[in-house]
């Protein structure tokens, strides 16, 4: 039961992009059409679902304080969270660099719309933002911190393909002039952030 809470409130309450604004230049950049926004979206889960995971084996089992005491009694005192920043963007940016081989071999023409916004991934907030909240927030196991992960790339799934769909029917509005572009799309990701709110008043 706890597994699904934490899966459920990932997508809808503690949304990267709705909650907590993490990954919104790849969001502001790729969701002009659906397509590429799926593709993006879809490779952000893929990396979240490999390296969180991985990242928190990483975690317990070595930058812990005293996570070294199963090598040996005298490095239970080590303490090696320092090194977490640098260790889980040297994981994401290999899972990434993965990622885009891949896209690039089987779909060639999805790795030219997204552009330099692939690889970018590496550098996304909401990919290391999944990994330090799973850090902070000490999952049992790593199928919750799995769960997670997959939750937070369904969650930002989500929202670029919402804002994207949004933006392809706002080409038929007679937008403003002044907000046309980035203000009208900072406009409606307001809204859909105050929507998702109501998502806080679920009881799990």
């Amino acid at each position: 039961m706890e597994t699904f809470n934490i899966f459920i409130k990932s997508i809808f309450v503690d949304n990267m992009i709705f909650a907590y604004f993490l990954g919104m230049c790849s969001y502001l950049a790729v969701s002009k059409t659906v397509k590429t926004s799926v593709g993006l979206g879809i490779a952000v889960t893929f990396v979240l679902v490999v390296t969180l995971p991985i990242n928190y084996l990483l975690d317990t089992y070595v930058l812990k304080a005293g996570a070294l005491s199963w090598l040996s009694p005298e490095l239970a005192g080590t303490d090696l969270s320092f090194l977490s920043f640098i260790l889980f963007i040297a994981i994401i940016a290999s899972m990434v660099q993965i990622v885009e081989m891949v896209v690039e071999k089987f779909t060639p023409a999805l790795y030219s719309q997204l552009g330099i916004f692939l690889p970018l991934i590496a550098v996304n907030c909401a990919i290391l933002g999944g990994s330090l909240f799973m850090q902070q927030r000490s999952f049992d196991n790593i199928g919750q911190a799995t769960v997670f992960g997959l939750g937070s790339g369904i969650g930002w799934l989500l929202a670029i393909v919402g804002i994207a769909a949004i933006r392809e029917h706002m080409s038929y509005s007679k937008v403003p002039k002044p907000l046309r572009g980035l203000g009208i799309t900072f406009i409606i990701t307001g809204l859909m952030g105050i929507a998702f709110m109501g998502f806080m008043g679920i009881k799990f």
